[in-house]
């Protein structure tokens, strides 16, 4: 069983919530600790899914999952940093970067907090034993190469090396030790957060090519996935047009711009898996339980190779997180939290017309209290597919 993680920012307190109504509510029912052997991330996902994989051995994991989110400061997180934005500014007028790091980074804000909070909250060091320990299977990271554009995908196992994976040359796998730096680059949103180097190559945040990592999943040999996705989806209503409301200001289009940037493609990946699991589901009911081997044989792949059923669960956010998040920074309590120059400028993004959603907002509210709203959510949501979840576990482990 793989346990996918997408992209989402601050919105990844809604991940830990799902993943919290997994360890303890869905394994009450199942009488034993749901079976999660491999943990795919991306941006804050790929956060989520090493925290995990390095606290395996630790009963109270997902405990300290929730007290690290809902410790978090805006200020901790948000911080301007003024060298960096002076550089991007020349750049943009054709001015070299000559030996200036920040500018050859990238990113407006200053990555020293979220670095702090990453390498205190999860302990790189224990992955390797938990892998060799068997209590998981396997872990990925994927980022995004700055040079070619191309997702790289970082995977660690117990045993040595990579299994046979996707010819797409769009896709880059690299077995590797995942440590603090592969999180961070996954996590690195362009033009915000700085791109970070790893081998002498810089990378940033996956999602540009890559939110939702099922690829990965499926090339690790998984046969069953949870997939999280902190991204809400408002069903196509045609809204009355108001020719006269204004045009909307930058950091409204912004948001949108990160948007699309941060590609989500998981309907369409999802659709695509559901339907090859019917056409081998139904070819198993016509021709026996050969089929899919047989299948797998004609087309040339060695035994137990090629395609094969995935049952999939998707638990994806039934609220629009951008507009949950506009409400609470214009909550007295925010006021009172926030406060200062950062205070202001969060508070600034929520401005405007309340029926927009404040998608910007969403991405950088790194709040305790918002994170345990979005918690709350994330559990609520997993409910609504709590018989779902259930029986995914079951048949996963009758196979």
């Amino acid at each position: 069983m793989a346990l996918v993680l997408a992209g989402g920012a601050a919105r990844g307190a809604y991940e830990v919530g799902v993943i919290q109504y997994l360890f303890e509510d869905v394994s009450h029912d199942l009488g034993r600790d749901v079976p999660l052997d491999i943990l795919c991330g991306t941006s804050v996902g790929a956060i989520n899914a090493c925290a995990l994989a390095a606290m395996a051995d630790d009963p109270r994991r997902v405990q300290r999952m929730i007290k690290h989110w809902t410790e978090l400061r805006v200020g901790d997180v948000v911080r301007a940093d003024p060298r960096a934005m002076l550089a991007m500014v020349r750049g943009l007028f054709g001015s070299k970067n000559g030996g200036d790091e920040h500018a050859r980074r990238g990113g407006i804000l200053d990555p020293a907090g979220l670095t702090r909070i990453i390498a205190s909250s999860v302990p790189f060091n224990n992955i390797d034993e938990n892998l060799r320990a068997g209590r998981i299977h396997a872990l990925t990271v994927s980022t995004t190469h700055v040079a070619t554009g191309r997702t790289v995908v970082f995977v660690q196992r117990a045993d040595p090396g990579l299994p046979e994976w996707s010819h797409d040359p769009t896709i880059i796998p690299r077995a590797t030790r995942i440590r603090a730096e592969h999180a961070l680059a996954s996590a690195a949103i362009p033009f915000l957060f700085p791109a970070v180097r790893i081998d002498g190559e810089f990378h940033c945040d996956g999602g540009l090519r890559q939110n939702v990592p099922l690829s990965p999943a499926r090339r690790l040999g998984a046969s069953g996935l949870i997939v999280i996705n902190p991204r809400h989806v408002t069903p196509a209503v045609e809204a009355p047009i108001d020719h006269h409301a204004p045009f909307p200001g930058p950091l409204f289009l912004l948001g949108k711009t990160m948007n699309a940037l941060l590609l989500d493609r998981i309907d369409n990946d999802m659709d695509r898996l559901d339907r090859i699991t019917s056409i081998l589901d139904a070819g198993e009911r016509a021709y026996g339980p050969g089929f899919v081997d047989k299948i797998n044989e004609e087309l040339g792949y060695p035994r137990g190779k090629g395609i094969r059923p995935l049952r999939t669960v998707l638990i994806r956010a039934s609220q629009d997180i951008g507009r949950l998040s506009a409400d609470f920074v214009r909550s007295v309590g925010f006021r009172k939290r926030a406060r200062g120059l950062v205070g202001r400028f969060i508070r600034t993004l929520a401005d405007g017309d309340p029926s927009r959603e404040a998608d910007l907002l969403s991405y950088l509210l790194f709040d305790g209290e918002f994170a345990r709203q979005l918690i709350e959510l994330g559990r609520a949501d997993a409910r609504a597919h709590h018989a779902e979840l259930c029986a995914s576990f079951a048949d996963h482990e009758a196979q």
